[in-house]
């Protein structure tokens, strides 16, 4: 073998990325990693500052998100921090990854606190990897100045890990990723003296469950307040952590084009459209079986962005001209009320070659047996006008790759 050839093989032995091998982290309370340096400059100098929450239904409560945006209030009276309210419960990073640009970026934020722990708890390695990594990666290319911090909360069965000096799977995989980037995190679940935050049902804390959180954080930031420096992220993102993150990872609108049938612009101001309007943005309703959406798009995945509900149909998804073998229900156990969802449609595609996806309202209802435990008079009650019902609402399409336009 010619010594030139030789070099280019170990070159590109060099370029290919080993992929990480997952191990446990300790459980450390908080890790300054580089710090918050831009975020406590501007907050020092008295300028305004925004704060995005992203995350689920621990960070949607009332809580900690609120405490701690009131304690930098009140720590910095000089400036005007304002809140991001970016977090949906019972949602991972799974979907965070790909709203992070319409809930989050857009609004410009100086600090992006980042809180799937829990949500991701049962996912693997790999897949926390890929939404995590594309939210940071996100963030950076969108602004390389906003600084981002992992915080990880508690649910039963993280008990063990954390009293031995752990972490549980999802906050480990987090961890493995926040070293990577040099992005600090908080462990709010475990404090210095063992104490485990409690809650009545095992997830969400009480008020004082809230109140440790915040005061965790408050004592991170006291101790990274005079070594955090400023510093432009941008650099960070020569080197990938993973080779698939899903940067890429984007919500596209449904526009008419898209549609055939009896499709019609849900109301912003009242119902449905006033309750989910500020995570779906317009929201379409379909309910004639055989109404359709279509779209074509270059990537490797997609699925909708809609509401689940009481009356809600089931639809047949062809991908490339072939048909899925059974029809697919918007309800499920849970739906005594409307709620957002996702519905895959297609993954693990070509990324280079065009797909198109045809999603079309079925004639019958799904079957409504699935929630009966939850009604007091299920046989009564199914047949009410709440239960009935083939609608399909969407308010957007999760692409892995680019819409195409005809």
């Amino acid at each position: 073998m010619s010594p030139l050839r030789l070099l280019l093989l170990l070159a590109l032995a060099a370029s290919v990325h080993a992929a990480p091998e997952f191990s446990p982290q300790p459980a450390v309370l908080h890790q300054q990693r580089d710090g918050l340096g831009n975020f406590i400059a501007k907050l020092e100098k008295g300028g305004p500052v925004k704060i995005a929450y992203l995350g689920g239904s621990i960070t949607a409560a009332s809580g900690w998100r609120v405490k701690t945006r009131d304690w930098f209030a009140k720590q910095y009276p000089q400036a005007q921090v304002e809140e991001i309210h970016a977090a949906i419960g019972g949602t991972g990073s799974n979907l965070g990854v790909y709203r992070v640009q319409k809930d989050a970026l857009q609004f410009d934020p100086d600090l992006l606190f980042v809180e799937f722990s829990v949500n991701d708890g049962g996912a693997k390695p790999d897949d926390i990897w890929r939404g995590m990594e594309g939210i940071v990666r996100q963030t950076w290319a969108d602004n390389p100045r906003c600084d981002i911090c992992f915080v990880y909360t508690f649910r039963v069965n993280y008990e063990t890990d954390l009293r031995e000096g752990r972490c549980p799977s999802a906050p480990s995989a987090d961890e493995m990723l926040a070293a990577h980037y040099g992005i600090p995190s908080i462990n709010m679940a475990a404090d210095p003296e063992g104490r485990i935050v409690f809650s009545n049902d095992g997830v969400h804390p009480v008020e004082a469950g809230h109140e440790i959180y915040t005061d965790v954080i408050a004592d991170a930031m006291r101790t990274w307040k005079d070594s955090s420096k400023p510093l432009d992220h941008t650099s960070k993102l020569a080197t990938s952590f993973i080779d698939d993150h899903w940067q890429a990872a984007k919500i596209v609108g449904v526009s008419p084009d898209m549609l055939k049938g009896s499709w019609k612009k849900l109301p912003g101001d009242s119902g449905l459209g006033k309750s989910f309007e500020k995570r779906l943005g317009v929201i379409w309703e379909a309910s004639t079986p055989g109404d359709t959406l279509r779209f074509k798009f270059k990537g490797s995945s997609a699925a909708l962005y809609d509401l689940l509900g009481p009356d809600g149909g089931q639809v047949t998804i062809t991908v490339d001209g072939v048909k899925r073998g059974k029809p697919v229900p918007r309800f499920d156990s849970y739906c005594t009320y409307h709620r957002l969802s996702t519905l895959k449609l297609a993954d693990n595609l070509d990324p280079n070659q065009e797909h198109e996806i045809v999603v079309e309202i079925h004639p019958d209802q799904p079957d409504r047996q699935p929630v009966a435990f939850r009604l007091k008079d299920p046989e009564k009650e199914l047949k009410e006008p709440k239960f009935q019902g083939t609608n399909l609402r969407v308010g957007g399409i999760l692409l892995m790759g680019e819409l195409m336009i005809d």
